[in-house]
């Protein structure tokens, strides 16, 4: 199954603030929400109003800001916790029990049909309250799957709009995620949202592998901050829609990405990885000569994503030893310079002669493209060095 319409619940207002670093004041948490909202997430998790009177407080302020996105607030299986949330004026509730046997026992001790039961009390009274309903099942990757859909089954019964997978530890693996959704798309008529930790590098993989099998909405955070090693990164899963088709990501406004990604670093005192999804400082950048010659040629050659599409600019890297002849001269070109094919292939020979031996920078390299840009072509065989 190809991954159809779809929809971002964002939480880093709720699962983010489970980050170690995370400390978000209220204007904070509204400036955040303005910005995904900026960016076109269809929804807004926050943290639960149960947790601390700020908490509360935030819930009711956010919820107040006419914010494109709905707002919804995270809550325990709880007829009190859900009448609280219900107050704060949120568009939705997200109701959350755990089902596997460690949670049963070291957690709640409740079984199957109290928890049932518990679920059964607490959406009796949230449909007369006109909010949206989630039901999600806690650690539902290592729950067992007669209990997990006996649950499903008996929520959607009572006609809620979504119920909830979550691989609360990062167990999961894509194949795993995909034969669970694809058999509770097959039990229940509700949405399905799929909610994964990334404790073993797999949770934009296993978002990917639900929505393919039918689920409708995701859980993000900017960064993938969250408990331990958090969860599915936003920047990250739309990489990987874009990456199938640029039209399924198409209704977001992509360049924000990096303003949320670089505000919510700075917030939580850690840098962008450089490798980070679209946003890390070498996501666009080539080197080797073999992959700069046919870049310059046609990107999509070594390029999935297209950077302008996200506010960005490739770079290639061409003060090194791997570096190749046809790189020098786009650089040549960009600096306006009237280099010969001969001369720029001097110039590429002396560039991986001195970066054995000590690092180059670019304005080395300039200095050299310049240096020969005002010789005489036939002395252009002569030694040219640069200072260390």
């Amino acid at each position: 199954m190809s991954v159809q319409n779809f929809q971002i619940i964002e939480s880093t207002l709720r699962e983010g603030e489970q980050f170690v670093n995370a400390f978000f004041t209220q204007d904070q948490k509204i400036e955040i929400a303005r910005l995904l909202d900026a960016f076109g997430v269809e929804y807004l998790e926050l943290t639960t109003p149960q947790a601390s009177p700020q908490s509360e407080r935030d819930c009711i302020a956010i919820a107040k800001l006419g914010l494109r996105a709905k707002i919804v607030t995270h809550t325990r299986c709880t007829l009190a916790d859900v009448r609280r949330a219900v107050e704060t004026g949120v568009d939705g509730v997200d109701v959350v029990i755990g089902t596997s046997s460690q949670l049963r026992e070291f957690s709640h001790g409740k079984s199957v049909p109290e928890i049932i039961r518990l679920a059964e009390e607490v959406f009796t009274y949230l449909k007369a309250q006109n909010v949206e309903m989630r039901f999600s099942t806690e650690d539902s990757l290592r729950s067992d799957p007669n209990d997990l859909f006996a649950v499903y089954e008996a929520v959607d019964a009572l006609g809620i709009n979504r119920v909830g997978i979550a691989d609360t530890v990062g167990i999961g693996t894509p194949m795993q995620v995909f034969r669970l959704v694809s058999e509770l798309r097959q039990r229940v008529n509700a949405d399905i949202e799929f909610h994964g930790h990334d404790d073993t590098g797999c949770a934009i993989a296993n978002a990917h592998a639900a929505l393919e099998a039918g689920a409708t909405h995701v859980d993000t955070s900017v960064l993938g901050i969250g408990e331990r090693n958090g969860i599915t990164s936003l920047g990250g899963l739309i990489a990987r829609l874009y990456a199938i088709d640029p039209a399924l990501v198409r209704k977001y406004n992509l360049p924000l990405l990096v303003e949320l990604d670089q505000r919510i670093a700075e917030l939580v005192e850690v840098d962008i990885p450089f490798n980070n999804y679209i946003t890390g400082y070498a996501a666009f950048t080539h080197k080797a000569g073999i992959h700069a010659k046919a870049i310059l040629n046609n990107p999509s050659t070594y390029e999935v994503l297209c950077p302008e599409d996200f506010g960005m600019k490739r770079y290639i890297n061409i003060a090194h030893r791997l570096t190749g002849w046809n790189a020098v001269r786009s650089r040549a070109d960009q600096l306006g310079l009237k280099l010969s094919d001969a001369q720029v292939k001097h110039i590429t020979n002396e560039i991986k002669i001195l970066s054995d031996e000590h690092p180059l920078t670019l304005d080395d390299v300039d200095a050299l493209l310049r240096n020969e840009n005002h010789r005489r072509p036939e002395r252009s065989q002569q030694p040219i060095t640069v200072k260390a």
